[in-house]
């Protein structure tokens, strides 16, 4: 297995604890923040759909150009534009011929270079934000009268 194959092992086997969690949070609970400073529940799980978007559109194009997108009015808004581009993106991202993932690749945020990576390590850093922001969503989702479910083992919410 060549590294491109290992990453994308590994976004396929991340996928379904992200799209369960983000199902999780209760639509009339979804503006729930943990602080005034966090984002919300469904800022947070708008996040993790738009890296997805985001890592895929930047290695096509060479360079990641972060633009904050504001969130769709409902979890369930969210939930489907995570359906329906998962696989999509996958197979995009397996067409990434392997020069791109060794390249250098620039990360702009507001029109500004805030780093430079090789894809390799711009899919990783991707991946492990999202995976960082969907334990922070698994947090949020007892306070809002939700059951976190199983992630890498049984949920203790689950088992009741």
């Amino acid at each position: 297995m060549d590294y491109k194959d290992f990453f994308i092992t590994y976004w396929q086997r991340e996928a379904p604890a992200t799209r369960k969690v983000i199902g999780r949070i209760p639509e009339d609970r979804s503006d729930y923040r943990a602080d005034p400073k966090a984002r919300t529940a469904r800022e947070i799980a708008w996040l993790m759909v738009r890296e997805e978007a985001a890592l895929v559109e930047g290695m096509e194009k060479g360079a990641f150009h972060w633009a904050e997108v504001p969130s769709p009015r409902t979890v369930g808004e969210i939930v489907t534009q995570y359906d329906n581009q998962h696989d999509r993106l996958t197979q995009r991202l397996r067409a990434i011929p392997a020069r791109r993932w060794e390249e250098k690749l620039p990360f702009l945020m507001e029109g500004q270079e805030v780093m430079q990576a090789t894809g390799y390590e711009m899919a990783w850093g991707f991946l492990l934000d999202q995976i960082h922001h969907r334990g922070q969503l698994s947090t949020y989702l007892r306070p809002m009268g939700a059951k976190v479910p199983a992630i890498y083992g049984p949920s203790a919410d689950e088992s009741m």
